[in-house]
């Protein structure tokens, strides 16, 4: 599954890489990177709170290329630090779940039918989910295993819900953003379920040697 993901990035990565060039060139540090793109997707939650749902979904996909920017930059660059690490994996948990409030503000009326309110759990599962497919692999690595199984991890999320919602906004009473959600609630719950598996089949004859660490 990974090798698939990556295969469909690297052209990606290819098409970036004369900018990834230029701002290491020009010094521009992978921390300013990620937080150019806090902001914007910040802004893009703001947008779902306004119901401009094709904004909002411009504003993931332009959130997601700044993701994408400050990884690179800090490789190429050679600037990858542990604080940057955990600088860009805690926005992007904190933008993810201000998205995810946007939408449910989106969808949070009494004047709404039925199938609105019905929404606002299925949100809470996405938002749930996907932080807990981040949770899972951040939880393996500190246990010294490469987790990044699964249908859905993050750049496919962005994705997903960018260009839903920039393409379709709430065309057709909303039915494609409702079903992107959907999919995203199901699909976090998947790869949650996909990792927990594979890190017990790499992981359940393994002692843990730091006395720290928690145990069963």
């Amino acid at each position: 599954m990974k090798k698939n993901f990556d295969s469909l990035r690297a052209p990606v990565y290819r098409i970036i890489d004369p900018t990834i060039t230029w701002m290491v060139r020009h010094r521009i540090h992978p921390n300013f990177l990620t937080t150019m793109g806090f902001v914007t997707v910040v802004a893009a939650g703001y947008l779902y709170h306004l119901d401009h749902v094709r904004w909002a979904g411009f504003f993931v996909l332009l959130g997601g290329t700044w993701d994408i920017f400050d990884g690179q930059v800090a490789r190429v660059g050679g600037t990858a630090s542990k604080f940057g690490a955990f600088y860009d994996s805690t926005l992007d948990r904190i933008s993810e779940i201000l998205v995810f409030l946007g939408l449910l503000s989106l969808y949070n009326s009494y004047a709404r039918e039925w199938a609105d309110v019905w929404m606002v759990y299925v949100i809470f599962v996405a938002m749930g989910g996907s932080i807990m497919v981040s949770y899972t692999r951040a939880r393996a690595e500190g246990l010294g295993l490469d987790c990044k199984v699964g249908v859905m991890p993050r750049p496919e999320r962005v994705v997903l819900l960018g260009l839903g919602s920039l393409a379709f906004g709430l065309m057709w009473n909303g039915l494609v953003l409702r079903g992107v959600i959907i999919i995203l609630a199901a699909s976090a719950a998947v790869t949650t379920i996909q990792r927990i598996v594979w890190v017990y089949q790499h992981a359940k004859d393994i002692p843990i040697e730091d006395p720290s660490l928690p145990g069963q």
